[in-house]
């Protein structure tokens, strides 16, 4: 094989228009005329460093393979000659912004005590449009407050004179035994916080024992992020699960799903709150980077009159069409996909049973992070739904619960209640504000936490824990009674309304 062409600054320099377009990344230079125009985030942002090394901005954003898995090799002009580097070609184009001093510098990580000292730190150092996006919820954030405050409305009952000095925080995932049960909840371009994105966040999970959920909108492929992991085995897969939003473009999907499959992966999460995004008034409020993009997702991010929102127009691949009808035995999804499903997005005791019904093999309570419909119930509302109207449903299915865990304490009372496990996105998304070290350093944290929990609540391992530990009569009022889609009273519909035709 010929050795790659050394190419000069002055060389490259040249082919600086829409029509000869060459950029540098990580040393070699790439031919992007072709390509340019069909860029999902537009040919501005690759024009803006034609002729010069596009480096920083593309890996900012980007997985290394994309481009040599996107383009051909004949795109692949030659090597960048590092000896012809001048001050002048490698200058920021003048469209860019420099990078912004930070006003405080992220503290040690030893000195974080609690997810909400991640919180901070992250609120102060990631970049504005990263903070907004991943901060943000919908429209008055009723929903996205409540999914913590219900927590603090719940008060445990303790046991005393136990004999509490040896505990154990293990649990299961869908037959895996896991150091404690919790899952890292799916979440977009985790790269935006640290270029390692969701690689850093799985192996930190691996080392810690724990799930990731990676989302469809993942910074990386899902075979970039397997492969990042230890070699795994028939009998010890990945420690990972995938979570599906389905395509319009559905064969898109069914091929996503088959190399989930072939990686090793048994368990998707089939996302159904969001055929839709809701409107995240934070994140639209900043205009996005229209370079970024979702290698797995196809979304295409361009502002527009509603503003930035990167949920929202990176989500515009969403099947909304996506119904029951998918899960049924002769379904679209059960014909695509042979493994493990959980429905991530239950907000009623109703959809539980259904769940039931339809023969899957588990359900995440989760209204999105408060993220979609606003004034949605809280998930630990959910939960007490299922208990009171649906309680076989804890029979049948594991039920996960995803939203508002903060503290140890708010995980052993989900567990209390009947959860299986519990899923956290925003605090991991902040922990990889520090990278892997980070990652790890959050799940000892909230795992030392729930150690402390239990031992003051008088329990030594998580099959003790029983709602019969909880008081949760300040929310009782709260849950539904009649369940199934009536209202206790409301029975009549204001006067000229005509039943749709669907």
């Amino acid at each position: 094989m010929a050795e790659p062409k050394l190419l000069s600054t002055e060389q490259i320099a040249k082919h600086n228009t829409a029509k000869d377009l060459w950029i540098v990344v990580d040393g070699q230079v790439w031919d992007l005329t072709e390509f340019a125009p069909e860029h999902p985030g537009g040919i501005g942002i690759i024009l803006q460093h034609a002729g010069h090394d596009a480096s920083e901005s593309y890996n900012t954003v980007h997985s290394p393979t994309l481009l040599p898995n996107t383009l051909t090799t004949s795109k692949l002009i030659g090597t960048l000659d590092t000896s012809t580097i001048s001050s002048a070609w490698a200058k920021p184009p003048p469209q860019s912004n420099p990078k912004a001093q930070l006003k405080n510098e992220k503290p040690a990580l030893s000195t974080l005590i609690s997810t909400h000292d991640f919180e901070h730190v992250a609120e102060k150092t990631l970049a504005p449009k990263t903070w907004a996006f991943y901060s943000s919820a919908a429209t008055d954030l009723v929903t996205h407050k409540a999914n913590q405050s219900f927590f603090d409305r719940i008060w445990f009952r303790p046991r005393v004179l136990r004999d509490v000095r040896v505990r154990d925080t293990r649990g299961w995932v869908m037959g895996r035994e896991v150091d404690m049960p919790m899952i890292v909840s799916p979440a977009a371009l985790a790269r935006l916080v640290h270029p390692e994105g969701e690689k850093a966040i799985s192996r930190g999970c691996e080392a810690k024992g724990i799930m990731q959920c990676v989302s469809t909108n993942a910074s990386f492929s899902i075979t970039e992020i397997a492969s990042s992991l230890p070699p795994s085995s028939s009998t010890t897969p990945p420690p990972l699960i995938f979570q599906l939003y389905v395509n319009k473009n559905r064969a898109h999907s069914a091929q996503l799903l088959q190399t989930v499959w072939d990686l090793g992966i048994r368990t998707i999460f089939l996302t159904v709150d969001s055929p839709i995004a809701g409107k995240r008034e934070a994140d639209e409020r900043v205009r996005m980077d229209e370079s970024q993009a979702a290698p797995m997702g196809q979304g295409t991010p361009v502002n527009d009159k509603k503003g930035g929102g990167l949920g929202r127009i990176t989500g515009s691949f969403i099947d909304e069409g996506v119904c029951w009808q998918d899960l049924s035995p002769d379904g679209w999804l059960r014909r695509v996909w042979k493994g493990a499903v959980v429905v991530k997005g239950i907000m009623s005791a109703s959809d539980a049973k259904r769940c039931v019904e339809y023969g899957v093999q588990g359900v995440v309570l989760s209204n999105h992070g408060g993220r979609n419909l606003d004034t949605s119930p809280p998930a630990i509302l959910i939960l007490l739904d299922i208990q009171r109207n649906a309680p076989q449903v804890f029979d049948q299915l594991e039920v996960y619960l995803d939203g508002g865990i903060r503290r140890g304490t708010d995980i052993l009372k989900a567990i209390c209640l009947g959860a299986t496990a519990v899923c956290l996105g925003r605090p991991f998304l902040y922990g990889l504000n520090y990278g892997q070290e980070g990652v790890e350093y959050l799940v000892d944290l909230l795992k030392d936490e729930l150690s402390v929990a239990m031992a003051l609540v008088g329990i030594t391992h998580l099959s003790q824990a029983h709602p019969g530990l909880v008081n949760t009569g300040d929310l009782d009022h709260l849950v539904p009674v009649v369940g199934e889609d009536r209202h206790p009273y409301a029975r009549k519909r204001g006067k000229g309304w005509r039943r749709a035709k669907l």
